[in-house]
């Protein structure tokens, strides 16, 4: 498809309303962007700085090759926050043991594209600080900030976004030319199509605009009011609203954020006591949508069936605008202006705590709804079980409110529920930052003791005010899922630690579903650490305990572990086995995630003993599974295990295809352990092929990044780092050029292995194939020639083993070892040399 009829790469929110009179401003700012890597646009509260910067960025879209990308920051606090939404912006994956700043610069380095942070105030110096490293990491990158104040950091460009222009002081001035009047009839003329037609009122709409300063904002909200009020009422109205703020007539040089807060208490004024109710309310929520605003806002004087009519007539108003729909339920917000004002409102009529309170409740009942039923060992469809892990992503910036509302209140109780409760999200979406930032803050704050502000101690039992756990178990509880955080991590001596302590609290309060999840953290500790003995003994332990409370979930995870122990001590027949059983267990449950990642294991064991079809099979399966679901971690990992299948089985062109697909999504999604992994793979496909010297670089290279990447070691993915390349250690020059792609950069390494998988794609003339003959007399032993004759037939391994009464793991070597004799690579070469040589195979 041609570059310019190709969609566009962004993930910018589709605008609802047009943008009036900036047109001279996009022109400037757009060269702006040509020539200068970071353009922050600067201006108070309701200047139109965020619509001017996406209008500006839809419009940059083919000036950037690799996107535009938008991470809103008005409702984050923390450097972790806003890493998170950077990365949740780019499709970048936390690596576990790594800055997630470095990964989103490793995923950048070689790719054209703008950034656009909006709304960076409350979090201006952790900006500023990714800001700078971006800067002096990405050479390509370039972005484009909002906020009242610039960032202050080298190679900044700030343009002070101006009011709408407004008419002269003449009366009889024609006012279609000026952006603020034009924004006020089209918003006005909305609701009232001949509204402000005489020149009486046409004079009334150039004192608004000009009272107003040509705040785009402002104008809006006054404009809200056409279909009650007149042109001249309204002009009358914001005269003595901005007379008795101290900011009338020519604004006296008070500052435009006290002209937009006067016009906002002017609206204000004029709503009906159930819609000032409902806006104050309203100031706890970033966004939301109608089911939420019901639970947490209906109460006196407000009724449930009263919210959504009270929602329309704000929206009418301008007050609420819309920020899209997700999973069926418009979304809403409130311009940063009208919450500030709402909050305040808010305060002054003492329902802070308590409406704070039920958002806070409302939020942690999805969490733990989320917590309850992701991981739950009943069956359910799939649809069913994911729909929790969307809406807790829809609700995850009122999660987030929450959390920090808990943490300031000393509300440790409710902090450690809906920690709790993310852990599949945080887990799965890999979001170990904030969730280590989290677990830490609220685990620190229950080990000082109970605050007697947010439920019983320890001693006291469970809370009767909503039936949850003791704080203890609690505390157990949040303290095991912050040792599964750790485990990608490599900490493993604080996983162990955490697990234990976890477990230990856990026992007391029979929350047997956590022990198990502890016993089979420290098992997999065991296993890498070579301690196959322990590991055993704590899989045997989860096996028990899982089967004795029907725990499906942690059974089926310890009989991963027990097949990946079996697989890597060579007992494929027993790992077969086991992971057999395990997929079982997922398949009734419909857990197509955990399906996913039991056949990843499954593939892995299979390739290790050679059985490339059963391979082939479980990562094609899991592939498909974990594109469907967006997993691209796991995705890029199946792409590769069906890249080294082709290859082993002879199809180049294959292995390249599904080998170069791996190496982009591991780069772009800053995955370096996957990439290392996929540089080995490449380097084999290119020694297969001839290509040495590349081979030999790329092997190299895929070393360097694997022991940089920290996953060397105890749990480094288990394949040479030579990348199956022959004579790296006794030929010279291949140890040269080995040591050469060592010394590569990552975006060298990468186009080194795309172009060695760009080759392997393209058809080259092939010599013709030698006729096939029979074995030189006794090159077969008779059972290898009776196994050559079922591979024929088009039996299966499983088949074969079950014809002749041995283990599928022989029957896999018995394969392997016709395939070195005769020179062969695949079950297909055997079938066809069987094929033409009928007759032969069972004579000595």
């Amino acid at each position: 498809m041609a570059t310019q009829t190709a969609p566009a790469r962004q993930n910018l929110p589709v605008e609802s309303d047009s943008l009036i009179g900036r047109d001279r401003d996009l022109s400037e700012l757009l060269r702006l962007l040509e020539t200068d890597r970071v353009l922050t646009l600067t201006g108070a509260g309701g200047i139109g700085k965020t619509r001017l910067a996406l209008r500006l960025a839809a419009q940059a879209t083919a000036s950037f090759p690799d996107g535009v990308w938008l991470a809103a920051l008005a409702d984050v606090s923390t450097r972790a926050e806003v890493t998170a939404r950077l990365c949740g912006a780019l499709g970048v994956t936390e690596e576990g043991n790594r800055d997630p700043l470095e990964t989103v610069c490793d995923a950048l380095r070689g790719r054209t594209l703008l950034l656009v942070f909006d709304g960076v105030d409350g979090v201006a110096d952790h900006v500023a600080e990714i800001a700078g490293t971006l800067m002096s990491s990405c050479p390509s990158v370039s972005l484009l900030v909002t906020g009242c104040e610039p960032l202050r950091i080298g190679r900044e460009t700030v343009w002070r976004v101006p009011p709408l222009p407004v008419p002269t002081a003449c009366d009889g001035a024609e006012p279609a030319a000026d952006g603020a009047v034009r924004l006020f009839l089209e918003r006005a003329r909305a609701a009232v199509s001949d509204y402000a037609s005489s020149p009486e009122e046409l004079a009334a709409v150039n004192r608004i605009c000009r009272r107003v300063d040509g705040i785009p904002l402002a104008v809006e909200l006054a404009a809200a009011w056409a279909g009650r009020v007149d042109a001249v009422g309204i002009d009358a109205g914001l005269a003595a609203a901005l007379e008795g703020a101290g900011a009338g007539a020519e604004r006296n040089g008070a500052p435009r954020s006290l002209v937009l807060d006067a016009v906002v208490g002017w609206s204000h004024s004029l709503l009906s006591m159930p819609e000032r109710v409902l806006l104050r309310r309203l100031s706890v929520f970033p966004n939301w949508c109608l089911e939420l605003a019901e639970s947490v806002c209906a109460e006196e004087p407000l009724a449930e069936n009263d919210v959504l009519d009270l929602l329309s007539a704000l929206l009418d108003r301008s007050l609420i605008t819309l920020t899209g729909e997700h999973l069926n339920r418009v979304r809403y917000r409130l311009p940063a202006p009208v919450r500030e004002h709402a909050r305040e409102r808010l305060a002054e009529a003492g329902e802070d705590v308590g409406v704070r309170a039920r958002h806070t409740s409302r939020v942690t009942a999805v969490a733990e709804d989320l917590g309850r039923v992701a991981l739950a060992s009943r069956a359910m469809p799939w649809r069913e079980r994911f729909a929790y892990w969307d809406r807790a992503v829809s609700e995850y910036d009122n999660i987030r409110a929450a959390l920090h509302w808990a943490a300031r209140e000393g509300r440790v109780r409710d902090g450690l529920r809906l920690c709790a409760g993310m852990r599949p999200l945080w887990f799965t979406s890999c979001q170990f930052a904030e969730g280590e930032e989290w677990y830490a803050a609220f685990l620190s704050a229950a080990e000082a003791g109970p605050d007697g502000r947010d439920g019983p101690d320890e001693a006291a039992g469970a809370d009767p005010s909503d039936g949850g756990p003791a704080t203890g178990a609690l505390r157990g509880r949040v303290l095991v899922y912050r040792a599964e955080l750790a485990w990608p991590r490599k900490r493993f001596d604080e996983t162990a630690a955490m697990a234990r302590t976890g477990a230990d609290l856990c026992r007391a309060a029979e929350d047997w579903a956590t022990v198990c999840l502890a016993e089979n953290l420290l098992a997999l500790i065991a296993s890498v650490r070579g301690d196959a003995a322990a590991a055993s003994r704590h899989v045997a332990g989860v096996l028990e305990l899982a089967r004795s409370t029907g725990d499906l979930w942690n059974e089926a995870l310890a009989l991963n572990v027990q097949g990946s122990m079996a697989a890597r001590d060579g007992a494929f027949a027993e790992a077969d086995t086991r992971f057999n059983t395990a997929l079982m267990i997922m398949r009734g449950m419909d857990h197509r995630w955990g399906v996913g990642t039991t056949l990843m294991a499954h593939g892995a064991a299979a390739e290790g003993q050679g059985d490339m079809q059963t391979a082939d099979r479980c990562y094609r399966e899991a592939m498909d599974i974990h594109r469907t679901i967006g997993a691209p971690g796991e995705l890029a990992a199946c792409l590769a295990g069906v890249g080294r299948v082709a290859r082993r089985l002879g199809s180049v062109t294959q292995a390249c295809d599904y080998l170069g697909e791996s190496l982009r999504l591991s780069h772009t999604t800053g995955q370096r352990g996957g990439l290392a992994e996929t540089l080995a793979s490449i380097a084999g496909v290119a020694d297969q092929q001839g290509m040495r010297t590349e081979a030999a670089r790329c092997a190299g290279a895929a070393s360097a990044l694997l022991e940089s990447s920290g996953w060397s070691g105890f749990g480094s993915p288990r394949f040479p780092l030579t990348g199956d390349v022959t004579g790296i250690d006794s030929n010279a020059e291949l140890r040269a050029s080995w040591e050469e792609g060592r010394r590569l950069g990552v975006e060298e390494a990468v186009e080194l292995a795309a172009g060695i998988a760009e080759s392997g794609r393209m058809p080259r003339p092939r010599p013709a194939p030698a006729p096939l003959s029979a074995p030189p007399r006794k090159a077969l032993t008779r059972r290898e020639r009776e196994i050559a004759q079922l591979v024929g037939e088009g039996c299966s391994n499983r088949t074969i083993s079950e014809r002749l009464v041995i283990a599928p793991a022989t029957v896999a070597r018995h394969v392997a070892n016709i395939n070195r004799k005769m020179g062969f690579n695949s079950r297909t070469q055997i079938a066809e040399w069987v094929t033409r040589h009928s007759g032969r195979t069972d004579r000595g």
